[in-house]
């Protein structure tokens, strides 16, 4: 199998050929089946697409690939985006890759530090401001126009067509689209991306049908839940922490063209499903990942008929990137002397 992901699904991409075929061995993420979650939820097939298995970690790479090589193609010097963490990371790693100048605005103590890391270890140029992700997004829009560099965000077309071949892997792996697709939503768009993936397999008969698109953002950042945006937006789930999503009105054509919904999720939804992954079936995703999951669960409970149903869950993003929230989870953890009666006694052992 081809190890490049532009090479693989060049047909469907914007590739020339001047259009440098770069890589760092992203796409080809895993397509796990769940162990647990199915049975208890009533899933006729639960399956999470692991876009945490990508080389920085997040989705953010199937898109920031093809990105970079137009950007590269186009002579470009110097990329710049907007981030909450996962796109400065991508953008970053494969700017250095190609040799390209990356500059990134993020708002300050608002980036979880495994996704800050990321972005200076690569040598990206990181201005923190005093604001949130809209106004930093609004400022590299504006930089963009004024000076010869490329926006990676996801307003830059190259970006979704990455990440579209996502949802061409999910349907080469089973064999058929899904009946549902769960999705987190931030800037959404991821969910319109999927969308377009879907769509584009159907057309070209790699599948004779396409999923119902549920996405879900966080409720103290849901602004096409509430259909406006949302000035301070507020979650544990840094990652889709968005009050005004650059791609607002492609992601409600996906719900509605695809007879889905967009819907919510509390913090404390997100962070039971985060810690369900993990203790249920070993992933560990961040806990934006974990929207999706946590959407699935609270449609079982509210009546939604699953059975015999198949259903993807995206996981975006590693847990590793977000090690504070991981930190939090303290019920297994002892702190004892170097004696065995001691661990013996805490392990009620004795």
């Amino acid at each position: 199998m081809c190890s490049c992901l532009l090479q693989k699904y060049e047909s469907f991409l914007p590739i020339g050929p001047n259009t440098p075929l770069i890589t760092l061995g992203e796409g080809n993420t895993p397509l796990v089946r769940s162990q647990r979650l199915e049975k208890e939820i009533g899933c006729g097939e639960l399956y999470f697409k692991l876009e945490s298995c990508n080389p920085t970690g997040s989705f953010k790479d199937r898109g920031m690939v093809l990105a970079v090589a137009k950007a590269v193609e186009a002579r470009s010097q110097t990329i710049i985006c907007a981030s909450t963490g996962n796109t400065s990371a991508s953008a970053a790693a494969y700017g250095a890759r190609c040799g390209l100048t990356t500059l990134v605005l993020v708002p300050r103590g608002k980036v979880a530090q495994g996704k800050f890391a990321q972005a200076m270890i690569y040598g990206a140029k990181v201005i923190a401001i005093d604001g949130n992700f809209d106004q930093a997004l609004s400022l590299v829009k504006s930089l963009a126009k004024k000076h010869p560099v490329t926006l990676v965000n996801s307003l830059n077309p190259n970006r979704l067509h990455g990440q579209k071949t996502a949802a061409f892997e999910i349907v080469d792996a089973l064999g058929e689209a899904p009946d549902y697709l769960l999705i987190p939503v931030g800037n959404a768009g991821n969910i319109t991306a999927y969308w377009l993936g879907f769509t584009e397999y159907y057309k070209a008969g790699r599948a004779k049908k396409t999923p119902k698109m549920m996405g879900f953002e966080a409720e103290g950042a849901a602004p096409i839940v509430l259909g406006h945006p949302v000035a301070e937006p507020k979650t544990v789930a840094s990652a889709i922490r968005i009050g005004n999503p650059a791609s607002w009105q492609s992601a409600i054509a996906a719900r509605d063209e695809s007879g889905g919904t967009i819907d919510c999720v509390s913090d404390s939804e997100i962070l039971r499903a985060y810690r369900l992954l993990a203790t249920a079936e070993g992933l560990f995703g961040e806990p934006a990942s974990a929207a999706s999951v946590a959407g699935l669960i609270k449609l079982a409970n509210q009546g939604v008929k699953m059975t015999g149903k198949r259903i993807v869950c995206v996981i975006t993003g590693a847990g590793l990137k977000d090690p504070e929230t991981a930190m939090m989870e303290r019920d297994g953890l002892w702190e004892l002397p170097p004696d065995l009666a001691a661990i013996e006694e805490a392990l009620e052992w004795n």
